[in-house]
């Protein structure tokens, strides 16, 4: 079993109202759902940059690339 550590949050009116129904819609529990944010949103990965490798300067914006393809 994970060792986990109770605190106490403070929610405004319609945060906890909108929590409770998330919480019903889903079947989990409030804390689920908050351990859940917590862990897609505080310690999400960073972002890893670029997807694309290259060794010189790009030819082309990204909004022509199909243009690789166009008859010439």
């Amino acid at each position: 079993m994970t060792y986990m550590e109770k605190i106490q949050i403070y929610f405004r009116k319609e945060e906890l109202e909108a929590l409770r129904a998330a919480a019903a819609r889903s079947g989990r529990s409030m804390a689920q759902i908050v351990r859940d944010a917590v862990r897609a949103v505080v310690l999400k990965p960073p972002h890893g940059g670029f997807v694309g490798i290259w060794d010189e300067e790009p030819k082309r914006c990204s909004m022509e690339h199909d243009s690789i393809y166009d008859e010439r």
